[in-house]
């Protein structure tokens, strides 16, 4: 994991928002991470210290003058311990003073003394968001190498709605673990497909099958922390788009096949991870079909496009990697599926290991030979995709 041992100083200012950095540090220490905590006094004023010195295990740190530390040097001490520091909420009030390099308070004095990353997540209402004020504040941040995460627009605390809501933690969560994750793929257009496809029989009835995306979402989230800019085509899931990757929903193998060919030219990379029927209905009807007394209704299908094989088949294809679910002989399989499609490297795994489920056992075959991932959540694995293609793109 991306924040596994990393140390990390939350910094906590003025606002309602302050609930949701108590969210977050429980999110961060599940990811691997030590937490220490500093608030501003304002910070006190909605969640006290006592909340989150019990959740962190450590004491909370507010005094500019703290004795606990060698010679009352606590904005020295935190910030040399540090890999990095998130203030979470940042307040325009903290944002202003740290674009102007005050030092007034033990939180504005660890961010001007620390010798580490510092990220800001802003938090206000909307008008003090638009104000040009604060609008310079955080250009100036920006320039001086500050990483500002947000605001998120949507209904705020005073009941206005507009641009200035703290990023959610999940989101907080997801770019930390992006900003500590090696950027393999840097500048890399990474095009992709995930899911199951739905061949309609009546408007009712259809024929798919129980891929869930979680692979698939897995390594679109992998390749965006690794700095691709990736177009996820997704058939029908229920899970969240992973932040920064462009999602362009489809439900048949059709849709699919257009949405991924008319961006296959662009793409440096394809990834064909998504379980595309191999066949749709000819002729789907255009009502429900009634149960009869009678026979059946015969259902005669046709042949879905190879969305991965005309994609390697291109004058210039992209990187492709393909998946090979198999249910027996899969090295023979994968293999023969590799070279049949002409691709450099698939991704091998027997149904009964984790197809649908949230861990997996696959094995990786190219041009090198075999390469065996041990049995792991499905993030991890992914992970370990992104950098085993990485290499291979030179």
């Amino acid at each position: 994991m991306a924040l596994q041992g990393k140390h990390l100083v939350l910094g906590v200012t003025g606002g309602v928002a302050a609930y949701k950095a108590a969210v977050l540090l429980r999110q961060l220490q599940r990811a691997g991470a030590s937490v220490q905590v500093v608030m501003t006094e304002a910070a006190t004023r909605f969640v006290t210290p006592v909340t989150f010195q019990a959740l962190s295990g450590q004491p909370v740190c507010v005094d500019l003058w703290d004795a606990r530390f060698a010679n009352n040097m606590a904005h020295i001490e935190l910030s040399r311990a540090a890999d990095a520091i998130l203030v979470a909420p940042a307040s325009a009030d903290f944002l202003a003073r740290l674009a102007q390099g005050q030092a007034d308070d033990l939180l504005s004095a660890l961010a001007l003394a620390r010798t580490c990353p510092l990220l800001v997540a802003p938090a206000m209402n909307r008008q003090m968001w638009e104000n040009p004020a604060t609008r310079r504040n955080v250009k100036t941040l920006r320039q001086d190498g500050v990483l500002c995460l947000g605001p998120a627009a949507g209904v705020q605390a005073c009941g206005e709605a507009g641009e200035g809501r703290m990023w959610e933690p999940e989101d907080l969560l997801e770019s930390l673990a992006a900003f500590f994750t090696p950027k393999v793929l840097a500048g890399r257009r990474v095009l992709m497909t995930a899911g199951p496809t739905f061949e309609a029989i009546d408007p009712v009835r259809g024929i798919t099958n129980l891929s869930s995306g979680r692979m698939g979402y897995a390594i679109a989230r992998a390749a965006a922390r690794a700095g691709a800019a990736v177009t996820l085509v997704s058939g029908p899931v229920a899970l969240e788009t992973p932040l920064g990757v462009e999602r362009i929903s489809v439900c048949s193998a059709l849709e699919m096949h257009q949405a991924v060919m008319e961006r296959a030219g662009q793409a440096e990379v394809f990834i064909g991870v998504a379980a595309v029927a191999d066949y749709r209905v000819a002729t789907a009807a255009g009502h429900k079909l009634k149960k009869d007394a009678g026979a059946p209704p015969q259902i005669l299908l046709t042949p879905n496009p190879d969305i991965l094989a005309e994609v390697a088949a291109l004058p210039q294809p992209p990187f492709c990697v393909g998946f090979a679910a198999e249910s027996e002989n899969l090295d023979a399989y994968a293999e023969a599926k590799r070279r049949k499609k002409h691709i450099p490297l698939i991704v091998g795994n027997l149904i009964q290991d984790g197809f649908g489920g949230a861990q997996n056992r696959v094995i990786l075959f190219d041009d090198a030979g075999r390469h065996p991932l041990p049995a792991a959540p499905k993030d991890h694995l992914a992970r370990q995709l992104i950098e085993h293609i990485a290499p291979l793109l030179a």
